[in-house]
This record gives structure tokens, sequence and C-alpha cells, in this order.
């Protein structure tokens, strides 16, 4: 059965990951950059993070993912994050950041949730189909032990 998308934002190794995330992304710094990962199901019970190499101020590569997998693990979630805070910078997902959920055929495995985007006041969620809805606040989230 498929896991709920705030299951696995309030999982705490995926909690503590994607709040690393944010952090090694030097929000609103000079040397901010996107980082992000794949959450992967290791058992029923077990999620892991793999992440992804650094990206740029405004974007990042996705590694392969073959059918909605790494390392024959199922993907269950991604996520990057959005370190340009501010009222100049887009804050939530862009139309490059669902198109590229919605239309990535290696991101229709049967449990994955879709794409956490990580920004300064909210984490979005892109679904499959390209959707996005706000989750929770990172501050709130991080917040929990």
């Amino acid at each position: 059965m498929p896991r709920r998308p705030r299951a696995i934002l309030h999982n705490a190794s995926v909690r503590e990951a994607l709040r690393q995330a944010w952090q090694d992304s030097q929000p609103g710094s000079d040397g901010r950059h996107e980082e992000g990962g794949f959450v992967i199901q290791l058992s029923a019970r077990k999620l892991a993070v793999v992440r992804w190499p650094k990206g740029a101020q405004d974007s990042i590569l996705v590694p392969p993912h073959s059918s909605c997998t790494i390392g024959g693990q199922p993907i269950v979630a991604s996520f990057h994050t959005h370190p340009n805070t501010g009222a100049d910078f887009l804050q939530e997902p862009s139309e490059t950041d669902k198109r590229a959920v919605r239309d990535d055929p290696d991101l229709k495995g049967a449990a994955y949730v879709g794409e956490f985007v990580i920004a300064q006041e909210t984490i979005y969620l892109i679904t499959p189909d390209g959707e996005v809805r706000e989750v929770v606040a990172p501050h709130v989230l991080f917040a929990q032990p």
C-alpha cells in the first residue's frame, strides 16, 4: 500500500535528511544552490534518502532512476530545495518543476507520491500528475524531534 506524503515527511530519518538538504543548500546566501534526492523504501517500515549531486543556484540534475527505482529499491518520493529566498524569487514549484515530475515516465511507480519542494515558508508537493499542493511549513516539520 502506498505511503501518504505526510507519513513520509514525518519519518524521522527522512525529516532529518530534508532538514540537512535545506541547510546544505545555503538558503539566502551568496553560495545558495539546489539540493535534492530520492526517498526510497528499504522495507515495509524503513525509508532511506539517496542524495543527488549538488545543483546550481536555480537548477539541479536528477540522476537516472529507471522504473522508479534506485539500486533496485522503489522510490516513494523525490525532493529538491528552492534556496533563493526573498520576494524577487519564486518560492513555489515552477512550471519546469511541475513538467519534470509530470512528464517523467520513470516517476510513475505505484508507491511514488511525488516530489517535495522545500522553500523558506512552505514545503510543497508536486503530485505525479503535476498538481501542486502545500503540505507543511518547514519550521514546523523541522522543529519536531
